[in-house]
Order: structure tokens, then sequence, then C-alpha cells
């Protein structure tokens, strides 16, 4: 027994000396306070706005990514003249109209900071952006690939970026023709514009989409990638569309997007392409050694949209309500087996929603009801339909 508690001992004492010796490992990196400028966007050459994001890198420790910018001067400059000011819209972003460039000059993007910093981008050729041909979609893998063509006669396009806004029409798990009055405190019937069954949300595509025709013979691309839906998403529920935007690149342009792609999405194991220096094409002019996040482009842009209705997809699949959903409970005025009021217990204060009434005799004695995330849309959308929205 002595044996065995200077055993117990021993291993006690080595496990507080292992303890006393650990030390917490903050590398440098982690609390350097670099604020590195970040510029997004594309000049758009053509009729559409051109918005370009700026904001500032933060320490990895912090909890936010980037923290915007205001307040600074941002242009478009000629290499030949003009000068096109864009506007601050607030949170980062700048702003301006369809400022038609000529396509046979060189532009770049000139930014001014309140201190009197000043970053510019390289001149570069504006490009020509060819329309978008057809976007597609197929089952593949349990999933919906959506995909796109786009050619180019002329063969002088060959490197290709897209971006998307996807927005879904979908329902609550449960519709709710009751709600308490925020007044009387009463539950009564739903007026039509508080109707909180049927949804539209939206998002913007969050990764890098490049396409690439250089080592074909033709420029053309033919079903490139564009992103995929599992099958059971609620963006397939009842109707889907995709807004997509198709920029043409300068090979140096297409390198920058690839290797920021390779950076941000492709590692992780050992056999993902090691992080590699992004070298952008924006400069602190009185400092080139300071590093700048980001590329411009400058060309025109083509956008397409199409709608996906659930009546085009494999009968089999069955979009997955987000939430766990039971089948709505009852709550009675009075229940007289329990004593309780349970309407006002579990609806009125207890904050679930009323779902049905339960009238078996034609007259209400009380209401179905669930949760919130299973009958009221809006905390995952908004009810108005957007403008560009159709029917099928």
């Amino acid at each position: 027994m002595i044996r065995k508690w200077n055993y117990i001992y021993c291993l006690s004492l080595l496990a507080m000396i292992g303890t006393a010796c650990r030390k917490p490992y903050n590398p440098q990196v982690i609390s350097n306070d670099n604020h590195y400028l970040v510029v997004e966007g594309v000049v758009n050459s053509g009729n559409d706005s051109t918005v370009i994001s700026l904001s500032r890198t933060v320490k990895l420790s912090e909890d936010v990514r980037t923290q915007a910018v205001t307040n600074y001067t941002v242009a478009v400059e000629g290499e030949q003249g003009g000068n096109y000011v864009l506007q601050s819209q607030g949170n980062g972003k700048y702003e301006i109209g369809p400022m038609h460039l000529d396509a046979t000059k060189k532009y770049r993007l000139h930014i001014t900071t309140p201190e009197g910093k000043e970053y510019a981008s390289d001149y570069v050729e504006v490009k020509q952006t060819p329309p978008i041909d057809s976007i597609g979609f197929m089952p593949k893998n349990n999933a919906l690939q959506l995909y796109v063509n786009t050619h180019n006669a002329a063969n002088n396009t060959r490197y290709y970026r897209w971006d998307y806004e996807e927005t879904w029409k979908f329902h609550a798990r449960y519709q709710s023709d009751y709600i308490v009055d925020a007044i009387t405190k009463e539950v009564r019937g739903r007026h039509p514009d508080e109707d909180v069954y049927i949804c539209f949300a939206s998002d913007k595509s969050s990764t890098i989409v490049l396409g690439s025709s250089e080592k074909l013979s033709q420029d053309v691309i033919f079903q490139g990638p564009i992103t995929t839906i599992p099958r059971n998403a609620e963006k397939l529920e009842l109707r889907y569309t995709i807004l997509l935007k198709q920029y043409a690149l300068t090979k140096e342009a297409y390198q920058f997007w690839e290797n920021l792609k390779k950076n941000t999405e492709q590692l992780g194991s050992i056999f993902d392409a090691q992080p590699t220096q992004l070298k952008g094409n924006i400069h602190n002019i009185n400092d080139p050694a300071e590093p700048i996040i980001g590329y411009v482009s400058v060309s025109s842009t083509q956008s397409k949209r199409v709608f996906i209705d659930n009546t085009q997809l494999p009968q089999d699949w069955i979009a997955k309500y987000p939430y766990d959903c039971e089948q709505p409970d009852s709550a009675l005025f009075f229940n007289p087996k329990t004593g309780i009021r349970e309407v006002e217990a579990y609806i009125i204060n207890g904050g679930s929603i009323p779902v049905s009434a339960i009238a078996p005799t034609g007259f209400i004695i009380g209401f179905t009801y669930s949760s919130e995330s299973c009958t009221v849309c809006t905390i995952r959308g908004r009810v108005q339909k957007p403008s560009f929205w159709k029917e099928k």
C-alpha cells in the first residue's frame, strides 16, 4: 500500500512540474499591428456602376476580419487624362455611375487617405468582356451543379472571373395563422401584411470562381463550374435564382486571383498548394515596400440571370428544414385536467407562436403552437418580393 501511494505521489508531482513549466506560445504574427490596405472591386468601363471597397487588415487575435475605412478620396484616372471621382457610400464602399471609358486607353485607381498617403494601381488596359452564352445546371453527386458557357470568337479574352448573387424563395415549416396582439396581449388572426410563411433570402458568392481557355485552340468556356448546392438545401425548396456577373481578365490579373484562391481556399493538407506571396498591382506611391492587398482590373461587365424551380429538379430531392421542428403542440385556454391556462402560459407569456385554432365544436378553445424558428420565416429572410423576381 505504501508503494502504491508513493507511486501516485510521484505521478502527481511530475504532473504538477509539467504543468508549471508549460508556457503560452503567442507568436509575433498574432499580435503584429499591421493594418494593410485592402482594395476590392473592378473598374467598370461600360454601362454598369463601379464599386470599390476599401478596408484595413486587423491583428489575427481580433474578432473581426477587416476594418472598413472611410473619408478616403478614390478616383479613376486615365493615362492620357480624365479623372472620375467615386463617392463614399459608407462602410468602406465608394461608387460612381457608368463612366464609358475609352477602350483604347489605360486607366488606374488612385487613392488618397485623410493623412495624405497616396496609393495607385498600375495603368492597365481595358478588357472587353464577351457575353455569357448560358447558365446551366445538372444533378451531380447529390448536389446541383451550376455552370456557365461563354466564348469569344476573336480568341482574345482567354481569362475569366465570375461572381454572383443568389436569391431563393422558401417557407416556414408551419404556417402561423394567428399572432399575439402587441397591445391587447390576446391571440388574434393575422392580417395579410403580417404573414410570415413565405420569405425570400439572398447571398453573395464567397469563393473565387475562375476559368481559362489558354490551353485551348478556341476561346471557349464550356460548363465552367460556378457553384454547387446540396440537394437538401433550403435554397432549392421552392424557387431559386442566380445573377451571374462575368469579367474578362488580363493574364496578370488571372494569376493574382489564382494565387489568392490557392492561399485562401485550397490549404489544409500536405497535398494542397503551398502558400505563395500575393503580388497585386497597387502600390504606395511614396513607399513601394508597403504591402497592399488587391488587384485592380478595368473591364466591362456581362451579366445573366436564370431561375430554377423545384419542379425542374429530381422528384426525390426534398429540401431539409434547417431547424428540428416537432409537430405543433396544443394549448387550451384552460385545461381542466391540469388547471393551467395554457394559452396564457405557453403562447402569450411563453413566447411560442400560435399556429392554428382548436375548435372541435365550432368554438375556439385553444391553439396549436410551435417555436419562432419553425413558424416565422423572417428570422432568415424577408417577406418583400425582390423587384427582379419572376414566378414560373
